[in-house]
């Protein structure tokens, strides 16, 4: 009976040691995957037999088992990267995806833009985040989709000219300083400001006339200079802001009324010197108004609180996204589903969604991806322990024939 027994036991240890080899070679072959997280294999004794009936120093032991296989969820190296889609955790959380049945949660932060714009992972999965309008952050999970996503238009409504008047110049002498600016559907519009020189003085009147639509108010004046080059005068009185009204409704395509204020003093009321009557050739040196037409999207990056920002051809950036995490209170209940993918289970408990840098999520980093965080000299040792183990399991397997085979003998 005992020396049966000790053949099971010894392929107990076979069969448990063997599962264990598994869960190494696992490890090893996944040692470049992206995000993965190595496994341990647990073991545990099997209930034992009791030789006499209620005695506890008589229990003998049936071999061993493969108790459980834990996850470890420790954090891996970071690889930099040239796109601004590889994503990398760093500290608690998952990067939520949608297959389009249901959400799985992953540290693999290999993502691209699909040919329909949408965020996705290397497998299809589309990455989860909150949408971000007008500064304001969604709270409703959606898919990240940058499909025809650009820059809105903003009309100009100040500019400041900086110019140079020549005070040498003759009576009648004219001078053009053309003023780009933009109106409310994003259409350039030059405003050509036509100076001509009084008979006297250092004074010149002006006229402004746009490339589309009419201006309707302060179109024309007459600027003075002091002996010193600086305004002196605007249209007889003090000097100020000018505005300028402009209508397109005659326009092609229309657009808003557009009120632009001409920048000529200070905050303190004097001039701010950039439109001058020096005795030097007239020119045109600066220009400097707040408009900008409909920009397209050229390149994206991702800040430490997942926000995915886009930079467009008009020189504006926005924010458009915010990438969520996901965490659990035992990740290590997570069920593997494969392509580094973990959904949850009745162990992991339900995912808490939120965002980086908020709660206990760890930040994000933009242009990195996280290493796996199986350590090859930890495996090689542990797979030298196990195979130890097996041979040893082995032998008494071996071991236990012999004696049988003696027992058998013992008849002749």
């Amino acid at each position: 009976m005992g020396l049966i027994s000790s053949l099971f036991t010894g392929v107990s240890g076979l069969s448990s040691n063997a599962e264990a080899l598994n869960v190494i070679g696992d490890n090893i072959s996944n040692v470049n995957t992206v995000g993965f997280k190595g496994s341990k294999a647990v073991f545990s004794d099997v209930f034992s037999t009791l030789l006499a009936n209620g005695d506890t120093t008589s229990q003998v032991g049936r071999g061993a088992q493969l108790q459980s296989v834990l996850q470890s969820f420790s954090q891996g190296a970071f690889e930099s990267s040239s796109n601004a889609l590889d994503l990398a955790v760093d500290g608690s959380g998952f990067f939520t995806v949608n297959n389009g049945t249901g959400n799985f949660y992953t540290r693999n932060g290999q993502f691209r833009l699909n040919d329909q714009g949408v965020v996705q992972s290397s497998t299809g999965e589309t990455l989860q985040g909150f949408q971000i309008t007008n500064g304001v952050t969604s709270s409703a999970l959606t898919d990240i989709d940058l499909a025809g996503v650009q820059s809105a238009p903003q009309a100009s409504t100040e500019f400041t000219l900086g110019a140079n008047l020549n005070a040498a110049s003759s009576g009648g002498t004219t001078f053009t300083s053309p003023v780009t600016i933009f109106n409310s559907v994003g259409s350039q519009v030059i405003l050509s400001l036509a100076f001509t020189k009084a008979a006297t003085g250092n004074s010149w009147t002006f006229a402004a006339t746009p490339s589309q639509g009419t201006v309707t108010s302060g179109g024309t004046g007459t600027v003075t200079f002091d002996t010193t080059g600086q305004i002196s005068s605007l249209n007889g009185g003090g000097i100020a802001d000018l505005s300028i009204a402009i209508d397109y409704s005659s326009a092609n395509p229309p657009a808003a009324a557009q009120t632009l204020t001409w920048d000529l003093v200070d905050a303190g009321g004097t001039t701010n010197r950039k439109l001058t009557g020096f005795a030097a050739q007239s020119n045109n040196n600066s220009l400097i108004q707040d408009g900008f037409p409909t920009g397209t999207l050229l390149g994206l990056s991702t800040n430490s609180d997942g926000i995915i920002s886009g930079l467009f051809n008009n020189g504006q950036s926005s924010n458009l996204f915010q990438v969520a995490l996901a965490d659990f209170i035992s990740p290590v209940g997570l069920s593997r589903v494969g392509q580094n993918l973990f959904a949850e289970s009745g162990q992991s408990g339900q995912p808490i969604i939120g965002a980086a840098n908020t709660g206990g999520f760890g930040g994000i980093l933009g242009s990195s991806l996280e290493l796996s965080n199986v350590d090859l000299a930890s495996e090689f040792v542990t797979m030298i322990q196990t195979q130890q183990a097996f041979q040893a399991s082995a032998r008494v397997i071996t071991t236990t024939d012999d004696l049988l085979t003696e027992t058998v003998n013992l008849v002749r």
